[in-house]
């Protein structure tokens, strides 16, 4: 087999690969007894069609299927005499495949890059201050007030704005037949809705007709969603309504007082649960300046990488944003699939900093191997184990996900990364500021 190595450019290589004419042959050979086996062509018994009348009347797919043998072993012998190894899969081009004729074809593919890390020893980085002031801590326990909102059943009077309203609700969408507006014949039914009055999620006008009705009160109405409609599978449509208000609820927020503070926890009063929050935000506001120190330093590593990078780790790493924010939303019990999201204008809006975790990533690993950075099984089993009770699963349990997820050997990258981030921040200047 002949073989031709090309550099396209710093990342990016070309095979040029020729099988021998014997080996396609014999392929050939093969593959035409084995359709001669089950070939039904008049005028021959099954399995006694001669070879070259198998050839004859199944030439394309015999090609093919040649093709298809031989070019995937042929990509693995070219790669491993070439001595490079591609970060996806290669891309087959121009395949040339005859009888009694070599077989060949290009095979394009991308490299990782050689990075030099350079001097790490020089890094001056920005820490925020840290600061919590009485505003702040006022918020959060506002935010506390708010979360611990209960639910009361009001008697004698009409919906109004803010209530809470169980109802049973029919709807029906309604489609234009001949000019002639025709509600669907199976409504969808549900039973003990819960509507706040005022939400910015109900679908436009649904709130008027429900204000001013009572408790047992039925009432039919129609909604036109709107073309930019949150669930996209609603957007443009129109819907008819039938609903029975069941019940009617007030939402009472508790006073910031002694028993709040017991309620939540195990305080004494209301200067106790004021003094945890103010510790609460001091830890998490330490957080985020040490994120912002961390961001800092990749984001420096990052421009130090001025050649071409790799396509398809970019990609990679915006489907890895894509999928985050996917498994985010279903954690807030939304549906990715009927969010109103333009996922190719997201993935448009991450590519740029996508390109940036790569080059910082490229460095990091330039790095590892310079100072020979491993990752102990010990490290491996205390970070599963850590995983594990955050996410109340067995260690062994958040093992089986992550292999069947990303591989064991990726989860293992990762750590070598976040060991190399650390050995570069112990040799930092940082300064507050």
């Amino acid at each position: 087999m002949k073989t031709a190595l090309t550099n396209v450019s710093d990342c990016r290589k070309e095979l040029t690969v020729e099988i021998p004419t014997a080996t396609v042959d014999t392929a050939i050979d093969r593959l035409s007894k084995s359709y001669g086996r089950s070939a039904k062509i008049p005028g021959f018994r099954p399995g006694k069609v001669p070879g070259h009348v198998v050839r004859t009347r199944y030439r394309d797919q015999i090609l093919h299927d040649v093709a298809r043998d031989l070019i995937p072993k042929a990509v693995d012998d070219a790669l491993a005499s070439e001595d490079v190894t591609p970060i996806a899969t290669p891309e087959v081009h121009d395949v040339n495949v005859d009888e009694g004729k070599p077989l060949t074809f290009r095979a394009t593919f991308e490299t990782l890059p050689i990075v030099d890390p350079g001097s790490y020893d020089d890094f001056t980085l920005r820490q925020t201050p840290i600061t919590v002031d009485n505003n702040a801590i006022d918020k959060a326990m506002e935010q506390l007030r708010e979360r611990s909102a209960r639910l009361e059943a009001i008697e004698g009077r009409d919906v109004e704005h803010g209530d809470t309203v169980t109802i049973d609700l029919e709807r029906r969408f309604i489609t234009a037949v001949n000019d002639t507006d025709v509600p669907s014949h199976k409504p969808e039914r549900q039973h003990g809705v819960s509507v706040e009055i005022g939400n910015e999620t109900n679908p436009p006008g649904f709130d008027d007709e429900l204000i001013g009705l009572e408790v047992g009160a039925t009432h039919s109405f129609t909604v036109k969603f709107p073309e930019n409609y949150q669930v996209s599978s609603l957007s443009g449509k129109q819907a008819a309504y039938e609903v029975n208000i069941k019940g009617l609820h007030r939402r009472v927020v508790p006073p910031l007082d002694d028993d709040f503070a017991k309620e939540t926890g195990e305080f004494k009063n209301l200067v106790a649960l004021r003094k945890q929050v103010e510790q609460d935000l001091k830890i998490r506001a330490d957080h985020d300046a040490q994120q912002d120190v961390r961001n800092d330093l990749l984001m420096q590593l990052s421009g130090r990488v001025t050649a071409e990078i790799p396509n398809a780790l970019v990609v990679y790493e915006v489907e890895r944003r894509v999928e985050q924010l996917a498994r985010h939303m279903l954690g807030q019990q939304i549906d990715p699939r009927q969010a109103n999201i333009d996922w190719d204008a997201f993935r448009e809006q991450q590519r740029t900093a996508a390109t940036d975790t790569v080059r910082s990533t490229l460095v990091l690993d330039a790095i590892a191997s310079r100072e020979t950075i491993k990752v102990t099984e010990d490290e491996i089993n205390n970070e599963l184990e850590q995983q594990a009770e955050a996410s109340g699963r067995t260690a062994s349990a958040v093992r089986a996900l992550i292999e069947k997820e990303k591989g064991i050997g990726q989860f293992t990258a990762g750590l070598r990364r976040e060991k190399v981030i650390n050995f570069l921040l112990s040799r930092a200047t940082i300064i507050k500021a």
